[in-house]
């Protein structure tokens, strides 16, 4: 049987514009989550997000570029080239000769929920105030895969490229098929992950319209868990992460993060937007099956905890019916307590922390938590902890009921 290693790692997030800076944030427990600044809200009820400060494309793609492209995929693309550079797949991680030839046979897969909705948004805005012109690049530069495409474009890779668009579990689908495609034989590396740009009035009220969001206006907004959750906070970011064949990882000398042991998909079969407990259960169990383990195997669990109040009940319940008597001895943490929910980009993100922490032996914390639904009943660590754990869980799931578990090890 193949082994999946995670060996690169790359993002810009509400918590900090690398993976390196987004991590020690997270393990500080600090808020990316403050008031919208793209465009006025003094007329909506929803005012907070996760916004990316200080984010440079120019450190990544020419200016040309950056004119043509939505920020969906200059965030896709400024992720990936960290997190290749983060696996040592630059020249001075494998000899110039070799580079070419080991990426070119790889892969992409990058999820997105919303592509580049912003782009559309201001496009059509123009059009309509002012008769401005669509662009030429318009359709081909917001479509979902061109993060994917024009990640490989940048990086040479001419091997298995897709756009997945599976709601907020893209990210962690990106991931988990990519794992299936080494595992069954696929060369790689693979290069994947989730990338979003959603801060539009667009998402904001449609989210909102939905009832989905949360009007608490300051940063414990977001507090998945908390009895008082009301929604959750909308915001941005990618993340990406390099996956490689063990063999071929090790053969390189490859700096190696935790392994990738299984991955669950499933529909609910359910219902538009209310998620069900027993499609998230079965998503779980799958992942734990194909990693061969049991429920008794799990020490850590990164909760998609998205701060809704139906929605991190019914995770709860899943869990507990999984973990039984163990549900209040497993440690769980909610990183979008921290990040809001960057959609797609958010499954990415939380699996690539738990691989940290799972590296580093440390949980980080679940913020704004001061009161917990009695109804949730887990056990939620709310200050950074030591923990030697082994296995995690990430939980990634979205609207439609569809559902993204992984399963990773201590790389030991």
């Amino acid at each position: 049987m193949r082994r999946v290693v995670i060996t690169g790692m790359g993002a810009v997030t509400p918590l900090g514009n690398s993976f390196s800076e987004s991590w020690e944030a997270a393990k500080a427990g600090k808020s990316g989550i403050g008031p919208i600044t793209r465009f006025n809200v003094s007329h909506l009820p929803w005012k907070v997000a996760g916004e990316l400060m200080g984010f440079d494309a120019s450190l990544y793609l020419g200016q040309k570029e950056i004119r043509r492209v939505d920020p969906f995929v200059q965030y896709a693309v400024a992720a990936a080239l960290m997190a290749v550079e983060n696996a040592g797949l630059t020249a001075t991680g494998l000899a110039p000769e070799k580079l070419h030839s080991y990426l070119s046979s790889g892969g992409v897969i990058i999820g997105s929920s919303r592509g580049g909705i912003g782009t559309l948004e201001s496009s059509l805005t123009r059009n309509i105030s002012d008769k401005t012109r669509f662009s030429a690049y318009l359709m081909p530069s917001t479509t979902i895969s061109m993060a994917s495409s024009y990640v490989a474009q940048k990086l040479g890779v001419g091997g298995h490229c897709l756009g997945i668009s599976n709601a907020c579990a893209s990210g962690a689908n990106a991931i988990g098929e990519s794992f299936r495609l080494i595992k069954n034989g696929f060369p790689g590396p693979v290069i994947a992950g989730g990338s979003e740009a959603p801060l539009c009035r667009l998402c904001l009220e449609g989210y909102g319209a939905a009832g989905a969001l949360s009007r608490t206006t300051d940063r414990s907004a977001s507090r998945p868990f908390d009895e008082t959750r009301d929604g959750f906070v909308l915001s941005e970011g990618a993340c990406i992460v390099v996956l490689e064949e063990q063999d071929s990882a090790l053969a390189r000398g490859a700096h190696v993060y935790a392994e990738v042991l299984g991955y669950g998909n499933t529909s609910d079969a359910f219902h538009q937007t209310r998620p069900n407990k027993d499609g998230v259960l079965r998503a779980i169990r799958s992942a734990i099956s194909e990693a061969q383990l049991s429920p008794e195997d799990i020490d850590y669990i990164s909760a998609h905890g998205t701060s809704t109040p139906r929605g991190d009940r019914i995770e709860s319940e899943a869990i507990a019916g999984l973990l039984g008597k163990r549900r209040l001895e497993v440690l769980v943490s909610a990183a979008k307590s921290m990040t809001g929910h960057m959609l797609a980009a958010s499954g990415a993100l939380e699996a690539a922390f738990a691989a940290a922490s799972l590296k580093e032996g440390i949980i980080p914390p679940t913020i704004n938590l001061t009161q917990m639904d009695a109804g949730c009943g887990l056990n939620v660590v709310t200050k950074k902890k030591k923990a030697g754990t082994q296995i995690a869980v990430s939980n990634s799931f979205g609207f439609g009921g569809v559902n993204a578990v992984l399963v990773l090890g201590r790389y030991l």
